[in-house]
């Protein structure tokens, strides 16, 4: 009679159980309870705080400058998770800590380093104002914070998806006639796009959420270099709490909306 072992962990009823409660604690009762707050309000009243011409001009800064930065960091983190994967060189560790350095780092710390090198009295500024442009206090300052911090999301998601490709299957190809360009669109590009598209949800998500390194580069003029996060801030100061809340609402829509057309891409493109 063979002896039944008992699994390591609990079984599926107990396991969902303590997931639901957890997910409940600490992302479902906070996100409910703000749904719960805007409910308080009329849908003209709702209307009319986020549709103000600031608050949509927060929006489309906050949600263009971290669609524009995950995109970046989609090209260069699939460079860099190839050259991480498929090199051996001296340095590469320091490379690999320094991709990481975003994640320990605090972001109000990032903030400071990048302003203070970008703005028109640091030492890329300088050279930037020479030129004709700005880079601090500027949409393109937002973006190159939004980039700093969100790049450790499409790196390590594409570095465990390259190490599992055997080089054989590239080489095997090759052999076949097939270009380098052909390579990667035919071999490696099915592989890595749903890991990408997942570092490129992530490191969106992010940028659209992030506070702390943007409000120094940014220069939060309303209606010019105004994020969504500070704009929410600036009410909550003023002691608004309704039009907070509106804002987050409007906020975690939308973001719920397109991560989840980005998740619906992705399992299509997962499907054989």
């Amino acid at each position: 009679m063979s002896r039944r072992i008992s699994p390591v962990i609990p079984g599926f009823g107990l396991t969902l159980g303590y997931t639901l409660l957890y997910l409940s604690l600490i992302v479902l009762i906070p996100l409910a309870t703000m749904f719960i707050f805007a409910a308080s309000l009329t849908w003209a009243q709702f209307w009319a705080i986020i549709s103000t011409p600031r608050v949509l001009a927060a929006l489309k800064l906050s949600f263009g400058t971290a669609l524009f930065a995950a995109v970046i960091n989609g090209l260069i983190g699939l460079l860099l998770a190839w050259v991480l994967v498929r090199y051996r060189f001296p340095g590469r560790r320091l490379i690999e800590a320094m991709i990481d350095l975003p994640f320990a780092l605090p972001t109000a710390v990032a903030g400071i380093a990048l302003t203070a090198l970008y703005a028109p009295n640091g030492w890329v500024g300088q050279l930037a104002t020479s030129l004709g442009f700005k880079i601090a206090y500027t949409p393109l300052g937002i973006t190159l914070a939004l980039t700093f911090v969100t790049l450790p999301f499409v790196v390590r998601t594409l570095q465990p998806v390259l190490a599992d490709i055997p080089r054989e299957v590239e080489e095997a190809a090759a052999c076949l006639g097939a270009k380098p360009f052909q390579v990667f669109r035919h071999v490696l590009a099915p592989a890595l796009l749903p890991a990408w598209l997942t570092g490129f949800a992530l490191a969106f998500a992010r940028g659209v959420g992030e506070y702390g390194s943007v409000i120094f580069i940014a220069g939060n003029m309303p209606m010019k270099t105004e994020i969504l996060p500070l704009l929410i801030m600036a009410k909550l100061d003023q002691f608004d709490y309704p039009g907070a809340t509106s804002i987050g609402v409007l906020m975690l829509v939308v973001s719920f909306i397109l991560l989840l057309l980005v998740n619906l891409l992705q399992r299509r493109v997962e499907t054989p």
